[in-house]
């Protein structure tokens, strides 16, 4: 007999459609993680469809059983259709709306279940006895079960996978033989694994659960968080409390993707070595990596932060023990090694806009009292506000310029090398008119106030021709601090400057 089913009406199949598309349309734009399942719904619903339209050409003759049976197959498909949109819009839509995931095993063990019950429904409801064939087929299933074993066992660890939550989708693993992979997904099967050269691993479920692994970090909110040393070995004779104070603070003021900011990175003293010939401590800088994707890359960054800190406090790394003969050969190349730094240094004073009025005799002195200051990449270089009495000659690299607005921080410039910074704090000793900070690898030099003066004291108009010199510029950045125009003519700010200059040098730049 033909079913009488609403499901098979017009306006079942109508509802049916407008169903999926809306379930579809949702799940695209709410939950688009979870658009794979629009392929079932899809699928579900263009056999049903066929089904039902075969059921329709059957009916326009007389009833057969091969119309039963179709109509049958199509109320089954339709009800199908109509778990799966309920499994889409609860576990897709619902449970997240409210900060609930359930693992895909759970989710696919509730649609299963569904299925069963849906179709052991329609079985009766044409009159098959579904006990009938439990009974019969449980002979059968204890064969399958007995030449399965290994797939079932496969079956049952991903269900303790995902119920226990031992392991997560997201999660980095590390495996016995030191192989590192973030789990992909846990399947029925199998788990799968990324490794960090794109390999992708296929490890079973059972395998997975009889090994042991390492899950890496730790989750905090919705990051991993796991904490990273880099050793480094420093002379004896500069103490601990001088090599942490020259890499940490540099270390917490500078912002390095990828890494915390609380808790924030530490330098540490580990060890003090004097063994034979060697005198040296060892340390190490520990932060706390937020992305395990990119570990090596952090640790390059950190590790130039490290470099650049240590340079500028004129602390070297330690070399190892070795005997070093040097012969004339060794003493020429040495030799040649200065004169190359020296002829570097020359190139950075010249370049220097702000010292262009030096002469040649006056180079030298002044090259050979610059200080190599790198900076690496988000380093601050100098902070608005703060006092000091020395520049910086940039020879390479790039920056931004910021200043402290009514609106809040603002970018102004940037900068690129050759380039002098913070030449008002040599000059007069103000405080930092803006914040620099590196936005690539620094090559820079610092010049002090001392090496300035000693100079200025054979040539005290020097002063006065590089105020006269910035004076246009200084006028410029403040009206962009203000927003507006210059809150003085250039010649009035030329007048301040030298003033400055010739206060802060005790009377040495009048001419």
């Amino acid at each position: 007999m033909p079913s009488d089913a609403l499901l098979l009406s017009p306006t079942g199949v109508v509802a049916t459609i407008v169903a999926v598309l809306a379930t579809a349309a949702c799940v695209h734009r709410i939950a688009p993680a979870a658009r794979r399942h629009n392929v079932r719904l899809f699928v579900l619903l263009g056999i049903f469809l066929c089904t039902r339209v075969a059921a329709w050409l059957l009916g326009r003759g007389a009833m057969t059983d091969t119309q039963a049976v179709t109509e049958a197959i199509a109320e089954t498909l339709g009800y199908f259709t109509i778990v799966a949109v309920s499994g889409v819009v609860f576990f897709d839509l619902a449970l997240p709306g409210i900060g609930v995931r359930a693992p895909t095993i759970v989710y696919e063990l509730a649609m299963a279940l569904l299925y069963t019950l849906t179709a052991l429904g329609v079985m009766r409801r044409f009159g098959i006895q579904a006990a009938h064939l439990v009974t019969t087929s449980a002979v059968v299933t204890a064969i399958v079960a007995l030449s399965m074993q290994a797939t079932l066992g496969n079956v049952i660890g991903g269900m303790a996978l995902q119920l226990e939550r031992s392991v997560r989708v997201g999660d980095w693993i590390q495996f016995d033989n030191g192989t590192q992979g973030i789990v992909r997904e846990i399947r029925w099967r199998h788990t799968v694994f990324e490794t960090r050269d794109w390999d992708t691993i296929i490890v079973p479920n059972s395998s997975l659960l009889a090994s042991s692994f390492t899950v890496l970090g730790k989750l905090v909110g919705n990051e991993t968080v796991r904490r990273e040393a880099i050793p480094f070995n420093v002379d004896n004779q500069f103490s601990p409390t001088q090599v942490i104070a020259a890499v940490e603070g540099p270390l917490r003021a500078a912002a390095i993707e990828n890494v915390a900011t609380s808790p924030a990175p530490q330098c540490l003293c580990i060890d003090l070595v004097r063994e034979q010939r060697a005198s040296m401590a060892t340390y190490a800088v520990r932060y706390w990596l937020t992305n395990l994707a990119v570990d090596e890359p952090t640790r390059s960054r950190v590790r130039s932060q490290i470099h650049a800190a240590l340079k500028r406090a004129g602390i070297p790394l330690a070399a190892p023990p070795t005997a070093h003969w040097l012969d004339q050969e060794e003493g020429a190349t040495r030799k040649s090694l200065r004169e190359l730094d020296l002829e570097r240094r020359l190139h950075a004073v010249r370049v220097a806009t702000v010292l262009t009025p030096l002469h040649g005799d006056e180079l030298t002195p002044v090259a050979e009292r610059l200080r190599a200051c790198p900076f690496a990449a988000g380093e601050e270089i100098t902070r608005e506000g703060d006092s000091a009495d020395f520049l910086y000659i940039i020879v390479s690299g790039s920056a931004e310029v910021l200043v402290d607005s009514p609106n809040g921080r603002q970018k102004v410039a940037e900068i690129t090398g050759p380039t002098v910074v913070g030449e008002m704090g040599l000059l007069t000793g103000a405080p930092r008119s803006a914040s620099v900070i590196a936005t690539s690898a620094i090559d820079a030099y610092r010049l002090d106030k001392e090496a300035f003066q000693e100079v200025l004291a054979k040539r005290p108009s020097l002063g006065d021709e590089i105020a006269t010199q910035i004076a246009a510029r200084e006028a410029t950045l403040q009206s962009r601090r203000d927003g507006g125009e210059p809150t003085a003519p250039v010649e009035v700010e030329k007048a301040r400057l030298i003033d400055a200059v010739r206060r802060f040098f005790g009377g040495g730049a009048r001419s």
